[in-house]
């Protein structure tokens, strides 16, 4: 592999989601916009270890059009997409960057098989820190990964190869991993998103673990919207991953005024460009309305330390046990004395930790309370290769400040582009929040992107705006309501006694017309879909998905639950009503909606 940092000369360079939807609405064929991608990944730089052959792209897209003659719900339909290589795709190799380790899986991780199932294409592999195992790029057989700004410069690790892959057009989306930073630090040097889920939102069945119960499968993409729709497929609980989890049901609305907290004090390790920069970042977020609050983050450094200094480490040397028992000059040497450090501490140590991090996690969820999240730096610096190959440790640790306790705190966080620096290159800003707040991250990275666009990766593209996200939720049924369920009405303790959650209060499109259904105890309201109406106020509420048959057979007829389009575009279940119900009913569309017209009763 030659080292080669500008992205090969392919027409699909740079294109979003929406770019390969319209494509393909357009007519094009997969196999048209795909092969020339494949072929020139040859010429790539070293991000790729291993790239699909013409055979398998074949046999790729001769499932993807039996898919589509089968006419599933294909979102993801012919978007091509990388993935690290320590994730699973069956028939291509997984080394983790370790030539030793490596062997060719016959069955794909949990999370391919869910983005193949949408209609995605998997292109090829990327580089890594060996194992995992660094925040840098460099610690990989196969040579560092350069920055895509600058070949100087690190491009963050551990996730490096993916990020490089689609700041430079190589594909819209890569998969990365997140342990410690891993997924956050790759997109903030490369400006991109990296959207790290909770713990257990994504299945990690099919990856070779770093610390297997800390470790994230993330994202790494262009635009919010991306990282987005890549997450609604990802994510799903997995009934055969022991660390899957179901996701409660969680309010998306973004006050009006969010209160962040950020560090009293920031160590920028003399890196003027990156206070600068990051400076400027706070400037725009409180014009936005955003409140920064300087928080004391002693507590969180503190938690971050246990996972390099501590027992943790053991983690990873139990992934990769019979290596370095047999064949430890097989690992990398700074890996090598990061995971051989495990020997040091004993079962009791190990407990120990875990009782001091509990400690600490409580200290965290007191520091998060009266707080909407946090905001750091995505990285303190970004150092050369050459000085991070001169002092691999020492610069690697550094570039986890911000990122190391996240995981172990079970918190979420989305990086996101800040802009450029004084010396061209890029930085970013994390915002970190609960576990479960992937949507309230979104939003949050939607208004962000409005208010300061970034470029496409490396190209001097621009992206287009962000579009309002559908509702969805892993394990919910995203519901509208529009009469006697609302808040506060007769019937809302239907949605309560099942654990429903309101995420927020919108409008129908202008589709429909909403009657007073008489004889209806109590009052009800129904809504029809007839072309010519008016926006209806209604409600969404988020209600687990195991619940939803019980409320449904509550539903006496007329009324029913259907599809409803809201007024921005998007498609949720809601109440409607059966068109013949509304002959001799009072048409009460002109008021908006149920609570207008209980108002004039």
């Amino acid at each position: 592999m030659t080292n080669h940092p500008s992205a090969p000369p392919l027409s699909t360079a740079f294109w979003t989601l929406a770019d390969w939807a319209a494509a393909y609405r357009n007519g094009a064929n997969p196999a048209d916009l795909l092969a020339p991608l494949v072929a020139a990944l040859d010429d790539a730089d070293p991000a790729w270890i291993t790239r699909l052959d013409g055979a398998a792209l074949a046999a790729r897209l001769e499932r993807l059009a039996q898919q589509r003659d089968g006419a599933g719900d294909l979102p993801l339909y012919g978007v091509p997409f990388a993935v690290k290589d320590n994730i699973d795709v069956a028939g291509l190799p997984t080394t983790c960057a370790c030539p030793d380790f490596a062997h060719v899986p016959e069955t794909s991780a949990a999370v391919i098989a869910r983005l193949e199932a949408a209609g995605a294409v998997v292109i090829g592999k990327t580089n890594l820190d060996q194992f995992a195992t660094g925040l840098v790029g460099t610690r990989s057989p196969y040579g560092p990964v350069p920055n895509s700004f600058d070949p100087e410069y690190v491009s963050g690790g551990s996730s490096s190869g993916s990020a490089s892959a689609v700041a430079r057009g190589l594909v819209p989306f890569a998969l990365g991993t997140d342990t410690a930073g891993s997924g956050r630090v790759p997109a903030g040097h490369n400006n991109l998103v990296g959207l790290k889920p909770t713990r257990g939102l994504v299945s990690t069945r099919g990856l070779v673990p770093a610390c297997r119960t800390l470790d994230c499968i993330t994202v790494l993409a262009l635009s919010v919207d991306d990282a987005d729709a890549a997450l609604r497929v990802m994510a799903g609980f997995d009934a055969d991953d022991p660390y899957s989890r179901h996701a409660p049901a969680r309010p998306v609305t973004w006050p009006a005024r969010p209160v962040l907290g950020v560090p009293l004090a920031y160590d920028w390790f003399g890196d003027t460009n990156a206070e600068s920069l990051h400076l400027d970042a706070l400037q725009r977020l409180a014009a936005l309305g955003v409140e920064l609050k300087p928080v004391d983050f002693g507590p969180l450094f503190e938690t971050a330390a246990l996972l390099y200094e501590g027992p943790w480490v053991a983690e990873r040397y139990a992934a990769i046990a019979p290596l370095m028992q047999k064949h430890p000059e097989s690992v990398h040497p700074t890996v090598r004395a990061i995971i051989g450090r495990a020997t040091n501490f004993s079962a009791v140590d190990v407990y120990q930790a875990e009782y001091r991090r509990m400690a600490l996690a409580r200290q965290a969820e007191n520091l998060m309370a009266g707080l909407d999240g946090l905001l750091v730096p995505t990285a303190p610096t970004i150092p050369t290769i050459a000085d991070v190959l001169a002092d691999p440790v020492t610069l690697n640790s550094r570039m986890g400040v911000y990122t190391n306790f996240v995981n172990l705190l079970d918190w979420s966080a989305i990086a996101l582009p800040a802009g450029i620096r004084n010396d061209g290159l890029p930085a970013g800003i994390t915002l970190i929040a609960p576990s479960w707040h992937e949507a309230r991250l979104l939003e949050f990275g939607r208004s962000w992107q409005t208010a300061s666009p970034w470029l496409r990766g490396a190209s001097g593209q621009p992206l287009p705006a962000p579009m309002p996200p559908a509702p969805s939720l892993d394990g919910q049924v995203v519901l509208a309501v529009v009469g006697a369920h609302l808040s506060g009405m007769p019937l809302n303790w239907q949605l309560a006694e099942r654990g429903a959650v309101l995420l927020e209060a919108t409008q129908t499109s202008s589709a429909y017309r909403l009657y007073a259904l008489p004889g209806t105890v109590p009052p009800k309201p129904g809504l029809v879909r007839i072309g010519a109406g008016a926006p209806i106020a209604v409600e969404l509420w988020a209600m687990p998905v195991e619940r939803f048959g019980s409320f449904v057979a509550l539903i006496p007829a007329p009324l029913g639950i259907g599809t409803l389009e809201l007024a921005d575009g998007r498609s949720v279940q809601g109440f409607v009503c059966e068109s013949w119900a509304t002959a001799g009913a009072q048409d009460i569309t002109a008021l908006g909606g149920w609570r207008a017209y209980i108002a004039t009763r």
